[in-house]
């Protein structure tokens, strides 16, 4: 690839604020707005639903009910088991009951709060483990076994058992949750939606309204930030802004603001974790038995193939010689979890560092020895390199990447100053934590694992690329753009992407699993490579050679002696009416699952990385702070390092706040008291570490990838770890390691106060 490195497509557009999202597009005329009326409840009966004063208040067009859905009343992502509006109970507050539409935004929302419903509330669950004690799961139970896990335990030399959570975590993308749609004639609709998955909105519409799928258009340009929030909980706006679009015939705009946006939408699955471990002195597993219980909420949405995720992450970067591995998605009157960067997978690895973490307490060793003691074979075949569903881990570079990690950061050194300093520190204490990382690429349902591309070349030599992935942010846009000027060995500037949208490229699988540049960038590769070849043909027959002779570089064609533009030779072959446009698709090799047995070979390859934290904590009020980050994050060989290291340190801060700063907190109604900026903290800009070193790690991807490289978007998540159990670290400090801090995430000031206060006790200080 060409150097210097190319900036985001639309980074010009992002600084001057002049990149056109939904809300941002020029209103048709005639534009009505929407707003919804939330359920006060976590679970009641709705007896009596009186909406006459809020019809009767100014500006209003219309209120609509479950009673005006045309057809099927569902948008669920996987079951059918998520009315798009209420009807007849409601299974969590902030539930949608109904939608007004009115003149404008102000008049609609005020209009929502005039209604008089009468309300038979019913007993709310809100714990999932009194949910999964009831066995009340959204779906049935997963497992998944290898070995005799109960006998290793028991054989084992030392035994360790205990429990663990991990919160629930809210999108926050910046760009909150819309849809604007309007009907085109014959009875169609065009709609824009800030949504990662737009075949699934077209099918979702088409659904509720009756008609097929060809009479909806769904176009996504852009989003700010998705994160996992705009893949299934995007349906419910689209599906509401398309009914009123369709029972009015006007354009409708909805837009929540960023109360009931949080109040509606769903989070990542908090868990809870029973575990045992049995071990030796030396750190290395004999046999782990694990049981997770995921906070699913009120639906299924997409609880079954986070859960089977977290299943198959729970390995992490290690061998489990004996493993019991269990989760169960448990029912509770609560938003309806959904995905988040990670898709389970950091839920799922976060269970095995917090076990290899307590070993490392148990038998007075460096965490990082226990860690690396554990870890895949370095060679594939050479044993212990197996997953625990059945897939071989061939291309394991953690050896590699954590001992070049573990040098340049003076992980060694950097320990012993930190034991010095806590000796003569009684009140901050430092931590220092390396956790590496192994992530799996690839949707776990192999049907989703393909792409369609379009591209055009124009007479004048530009490129137009449509493609089926969505730009959230990403740098997806400028990959794809990339690869096709790679390909036709033009300069980036002769191409552009256009907006995804569901009438150019068709059942596109939405933007998620870190997989969308690996299948998007292989679709446009396939069908620039076929007008590439269609022009080589065209060169070759007139220079007399042969079309693999035919070089196309630095916006020039060579064919033997000839050596001409590119955009010439684009013309002369449209003159000979060459077709010089052509579809691509492709389709992940490989793959299979078996969802019955949870065994298969469910990841074109795996993603590895690695981070070191250090942190300075105040013992006495639980403040932390970051002081040093060193990140190493195989990419592959990136196609554009510049995106790649921003998605590693976007990652990195956002598992931070996950496992740190973010916390949900639900009453006992189960009102979300977290709704709002002023109540939810994320991290800032000051959460940054002040010495914050991110490098790639130089590993061409085994695989054929687009150009070798690797997924990037949501494996440096996890990188995170590595803060809070530099936390756990410094905590461990106040009682000599002796015993394991019981902290659980999100760490924040409070449960860190609690506790140091705990390992204050324990160690007599």
């Amino acid at each position: 690839m060409s150097r210097p490195v190319p900036p985001h497509e639309s980074a010009h557009l992002h600084v001057t604020g002049s990149a056109p999202y939904v809300d941002d597009l020029p209103e048709l005329a005639g534009t009505l707005h929407c707003a919804l009326g939330l359920s006060p409840h976590a679970h009641a009966r709705i007896a009596a639903l009186d909406l006459e004063a809020v019809r009767a208040a100014p500006g209003v067009r219309a209120v609509l009910t479950a009673a005006d859905i045309p057809a099927v009343n569902d948008c669920g992502a996987v079951l059918h088991d998520e009315p798009i509006l209420a009807d007849g109970e409601v299974h969590y507050l902030g539930q949608p009951v109904f939608a007004v539409i009115a003149d404008t935004r102000e008049q609609a929302r005020h209009a929502a709060r005039l209604a008089a419903v009468d309300y038979a509330p019913r007993p709310a669950v809100l714990d999932p483990l009194e949910a999964h004690r009831r066995q009340s799961w959204v779906l049935p139970p997963l497992r998944l076994a290898r070995g005799d896990a109960e006998t290793a335990l028991a054989q084992a030399p030392l035994q360790l058992a205990g429990r663990a959570r991990v919160g629930a975590q809210e999108h926050f993308y910046l760009e909150g949750q819309i849809a604007y749609a309007w009907p085109t004639e014959d009875g169609g609709l065009h709609l824009h939606s800030s949504t990662q998955h737009p075949s699934e909105m077209q099918h979702a519409v088409a659904a509720m309204l009756g008609v097929a799928s060809h009479r909806v258009r769904v176009e996504v340009r852009r989003m700010g930030g998705g994160f996992g929030g705009k893949e299934a909980q995007s349906a419910v706006f689209a599906c509401i802004a398309s009914l009123a679009a369709n029972r009015l015939q006007r354009p409708v705009k909805l837009r929540p603001d960023r109360d009931d946006d949080m109040l509606v939408t769903g989070k990542r699955h908090a868990v809870h974790y029973d575990w045992a471990a049995g071990f030796g002195a030396d750190g290395l597993l004999h046999g782990v038995r694990i049981d997770m219980v995921l906070d699913a909420g009120w639906s299924a949405d997409l609880s079954g193939p986070v859960a089977t995720r977290a299943v198959c992450h729970v390995d992490n970067a290690y061998y489990l010689p004996a493993a019991d591995i269990s989760a169960c998605c448990a029912h509770t009157n609560r938003q309806s979890s959904t995905a988040f960067r990670g898709f389970g997978g950091p839920q799922g690895a976060f269970a095995i560092e917090r076990i290899l973490d307590d070993i490392a307490y148990a038998t007075d060793l460096d965490p990082l020895d226990v860690r690396k003691r554990n870890f895949y074979a370095a060679l594939a075949g050479a044993g212990r390199d197996t997953t625990p569903y059945g897939q071989a881990v061939a291309d394991n570079v953690i050896h590699t990447l954590v001992a070049q990690l573990e040098a340049d950061s003076d992980y060694r050194a950097r320990r012993a100053q930190i034991a010095a300093f806590n000796a003569g520190s009684p009140v901050i204490r430092k931590g220092l934590a390396l956790t590496p990382v192994k992530f799996g690429i690839s949707f776990n349902l192999s049907h989703l694992n393909q792409a369609g591309a379009l591209v055009h070349v124009y007479t004048d030599g530009s490129v137009l690329v449509n493609h089926g992935g969505t730009e959230m942010g990403q740098g997806l846009n400028t990959k794809v753009a990339q690869v096709v000027a790679h390909t036709l060995g033009v300069p980036l500037a002769r191409v552009r992407c256009t907006a995804t949208d569901t009438g150019k490229v068709a059942n596109t699988s939405a933007t998620a699993a870190s997989s969308g540049s690996d299948l998007n960038g292989k679709a446009a590769e396939a069908a620039a490579r076929r007008i590439r070849d269609r022009l080589a043909a065209f060169a070759a027959e007139r220079s007399g050679v042969t079309a693999a002779d035919v070089v196309f570089a630095d916006d020039q064609v060579q064919a033997g002696a000839a050596r001409v533009p590119f955009a010439r030779l684009v013309r002369e072959a449209y003159v000979a009416r060459l077709q010089l446009w052509s579809d691509g698709f492709y389709a992940t090799p490989g793959l299979h699952w078996d969802a019955r047995t949870l065994t298969g070979h469910p990841f074109y390859y795996f993603a590895y990385g690695a981070a070191v934290s250090e942190v300075a904590v105040d013992t006495l009020t639980g403040e932390w702070t970051l002081l040093r980050a060193d990140l190493l994050h195989d990419a592959g060989r990136s196609i554009n390092p510049a995106i790649d290291r921003g998605q590693v340190e976007g990652g990195f801060m956002q598992g931070l706040g996950w496992l740190t700063l973010e916390e949900l907190v639900w009453n006992d109604e189960g009102r979300l008291l977290t709704h709002a900026p002023s109540t939810y903290k994320i991290p800032a800009v000051h959460d940054c570490p002040p010495d914050f070193r991110v490098r790639l790690f130089d590993n061409a991807n085994r695989e054929d990838t687009i150009l070798r490289s690797k997924a990037v978007g949501e494996p440096p998540l996890l990188l995170a770890f590595s803060v809070f159990f530099a936390i756990r670290d410094a905590l461990g400090s106040l009682a000599g390691h002796r015993v394991a801090p019981p902290l659980d995430a999100p760490a924040t000031p409070e449960a860190i106060l609690r506790a140091a206060d705990a390992m204050r006790e324990i160690g007599g200080t």
